[in-house]
């Protein structure tokens, strides 16, 4: 069998001679996230003192108390609750039954008191979250006006603290965030390869065993030779760690959902129990990432094992979910297990996705009798769903989109959108990460419902969940580092209207609420402060730039020569002209100091900048990077990444530009530059071409080389040419269609 695999070409050419329902109001102090379903301003505002109460009924109590601890006015320790009594200089608590949204709430700010009314305890509770927001240090609160509830029933987060343990005041402090950004799951899990972090008394080998392992990889995987550090690693959570965090989060009005994963991602439970594996084998906890192939045999010994394990999850965990996972799971050991193709015959399983599929059901089944619902990874499609089973899309949203269809529940998880372990910025310097790129506007792009889904089958979207997967986060505060502010984004994604919800208006709320995070001691990511730049032709004969960041705040200043800016450097504006060689460097700052990712790059002035350029094929969908423009632009292609968008390819076409001189010029040399990248099929030319034309039309070839070869990534070419001349005309024969054996 041949697979037939178009090659691209790039080149960098430069020629050288010698809202919502919400009124608008310049009132800053309304910087609310996730932002509100509708939201008036009002003048004044309310004073908290040592005289201000709280008044609450008694089913209100829990809510005001938590009120109480973290709204205090200075030099006082909490502010008194009181059943009942004079509303003035009073926050009032109270619940309605006749409100249509169990998580609704109304909250009314007037200068003499604060009414907060809501159906249910939990929608008081997401109206103190807003009241905390509202919160000036002088403990002034603006008079406003707010009608509120979320859009998704789902709002989740996921940490994994299988790969990297973290204690149970750091989940605590994470649990916390998620109540200040009114998100109401908090999906934790527990299980993995590399480690098994939850007591279960009828088997205790999985704390002793399971939760450790030798050693842990150092570096990234596969980068390489592979490296440990030597040191034992691990940890558990007891039942008592486990219901201490289920009642933390319960107060909060957070449903903690366990992941118990199965049949595959075992490997460090097989450690503990080998008879849980296919076959027998006394394996160690996995010490490097990725994905197991030991994993569950569906024996019934297995599913013995599971059902016991499960009924004490069961009793730990209120949680009408269980997660059991279902993703990643190999299947050479049920390949090459007897016991498993004889099982596959007698159930009359089509093959090894169908004996997942068995696997899956048989666990459903249990949890159902139990009175639970299973959630598990996309992958428990495959070979059929089961059939009380909601499906957590992860490999984007085909999965989703399969089961709505299908009228199963679906979790909206998708790695494009929701996965906070990849990187969120370009900064070389940025923490080490999993690899991939999440930056913060695109969590915000993140539409759960698809276009493909009928409104009656969308009515299956539960909501949407972001996760972390720790393989390289082993700190809490590099947890936090690449939770925020992501998590925000994704925060005003689940919960406020899809009309009205705009990135550039989220961004100027954003500000104000990083102060409150840092405030809180929250370790956030700065990234919004990068700075990103474009240099265009603008048909002068020069360059002109222009230099943004996210961050609306953003002091930038510049330099042309090379020096590092500093806030007495010139302020970027509207635009820079360059006209002349150098190094254009930006960066933001704050306060004087230096924010974010600077932005710095070599400009080479030539004949070619800002000049017509033509070409006679368009490049590839997949490789435009700045356009026609970036070839000719004086920026140079990046020596290690064909997407830092200064490369363009053809795809499977040969390249054929027409360069505009516009007058006759006296030229020396052409240089071209190719990139050079055969692991990502992409081969340099078989040959280059370079023909001149007085008229544009009839061009006569000046020079031609055949062969290039380089053992770099670059390959930079330098042709002489020594020809007076207005056009000029590149062509670089593609490198042909490559048959490779598999």
């Amino acid at each position: 069998m041949y697979t037939r695999c178009f090659q691209i070409l790039l080149f960098v050419l430069c020629c050288a001679s010698c809202q919502n329902e919400q009124i608008v109001t310049e009132n800053t102090s309304y910087n609310i996230i996730p932002q509100p379903l509708s939201l008036t301003a009002r003048a004044g505002h309310f004073q908290i003192d040592a005289n201000t109460t709280i008044i609450a009924k008694a089913e209100s109590q829990a809510v005001a108390s938590y009120l109480a601890e973290i709204i205090k006015p200075e030099g006082q320790l909490t502010l008194p609750i009181k059943n009942t009594g004079d509303s003035t200089n009073a926050i009032i608590l109270e619940l309605n039954p006749d409100f249509e949204a169990e998580e609704s709430y109304q909250l009314t700010v007037f200068p003499d008191y604060i009414s907060l009314i809501a159906k249910q305890p939990v929608g008081l509770f997401y109206g103190v979250q807003t009241l905390r927001q509202l919160l000036q240090e002088d403990a002034r609160i603006p008079a406003v006006a707010i009608e509120d509830a979320p859009r998704f029933a789902y709002r989740g987060m996921h940490l994994d603290v299988a790969r990297h343990f973290f204690d149970v005041a750091t989940v605590k402090r994470f649990i916390d965030q998620l109540a200040y950004h009114k998100l109401n799951r908090f999906h934790w899990h527990l299980t993995e390869d590399q480690g098994w972090r939850i007591e279960i008394k009828q088997y205790p080998k999985l704390a002793e065993i399971a939760a450790f392992r030798k050693q842990t990889l150092i570096g990234k995987k596969g980068e390489g030779e592979a490296k440990y550090d030597g040191k034992r690693y691990g940890g558990f959570y007891t039942q008592e760690e486990i219901k201490e965090v289920v009642a933390y989060a319960a107060e909060r009005f957070i449903t903690v959902i366990p992941e118990i994963e199965l049949p595959g991602h075992a490997q460090a439970a097989i450690a503990a129990y080998p008879e849980l594996g296919c076959t027998g084998e006394q394996l160690e906890v996995w010490q490097t990432w990725g994905v197991s192939e030991n994993v569950y045999c569906p024996t019934e010994a297995t599913f013995e094992f599971l059902e016991n394990v499960l009924s004490e999850v069961i009793a730990l965990f209120p949680s009408e979910y269980i997660h059991i996972g279902g993703d990643e799971c190999p299947k050479k050991a049920w390949e090459e297990s007897a016991f498993c193709q004889n099982l596959i015959r007698k159930e009359g399983l089509k093959d090894e996705h169908g004996l997942q599929s068995y696997f899956i059901r048989r666990i459903e089944g249990f949890l159902n009798s139990k009175g639970r619902q299973i959630i598990g990874w996309d992958e428990i499609l495959e070979g059929g769903l089961a059939p009380n089973a909601t499906v957590m899309s992860w490999r984007g949203m085909k999965g989703g989109i399969e089961a709505a269809k299908a009228k199963h529940n679906v979790i909206m998880t998708p790695t494009s959108h929701c996965y906070f372990d990849y990187y969120q910025s370009e900064n070389p310097n940025k923490p080490l990460a999993i690899g991939g790129f999440l930056p913060l506007e695109k969590v915000y792009s993140l539409e759960p419902v698809p276009e493909e889904l009928t409104a009656e089958e969308a009515q299956y979207i539960l909501g949407a969940q972001a996760n972390i997967w720790t393989e390289y986060i082993t700190t809490p505060e590099h947890l936090e580092y690449m939770t925020f502010p992501r998590l925000s984004a994704l925060a005003e994604v689940v919960w406020s209207p899809k009309k009205g919800r705009d990135f550039e208006n989220f961004v100027s709320r954003l500000l104000p609420h990083i102060e409150r995070l840092e405030g809180m001691g929250i370790h956030v990511a700065k990234h919004f402060y990068d700075l990103t730049a474009s240099i265009q032709p603008n048909y002068d004969g020069n360059l002109e730039a222009t230099i943004s960041a996210l961050a609306p705040d953003a002091a930038i200043h510049y330099t042309l020569d090379g020096s590092q800016p500093s806030p007495s450097s010139p302020r970027y504006d509207t635009s820079i002209i360059i006209s002349n060689s150098g190094t254009l460097q930006a960066q933001a700052f704050q306060d004087g100091e230096a924010v974010g990712q600077g932005y710095s790059t070599p400009i080479h002035m030539h004949d070619a900048v800002a000049k017509r350029l033509d070409l006679a094929t368009p490049p590839s969908s997949k490789y435009t990077g700045g356009g026609r423009n970036s070839l000719i632009n004086a920026i140079l292609g990046s020596n290690e990444s064909f997407n830092d968008g200064n490369w363009v390819g053809f795809e499977g076409k040969d390249m054929e530009a027409i360069l505009d001189l516009g007058t006759k010029r006296a030229l020396k040399t052409v240089s071209l530059r190719f990139f050079k990248g055969e692991a990502q099929w992409i081969y340099l030319p078989q040959s280059i071409e370079i023909l001149s034309s007085e008229d544009g039309d009839t061009f006569e070839s000046i020079t031609t080389i055949a062969e290039i070869e380089t053992e770099q990534k670059v390959a930079a070419i330098q042709l002489p040419i020594e020809r007076s001349t207005r056009y000029l005309k590149i062509k670089a024969k593609n490198h042909g269609i490559i048959a490779n054996g598999r």
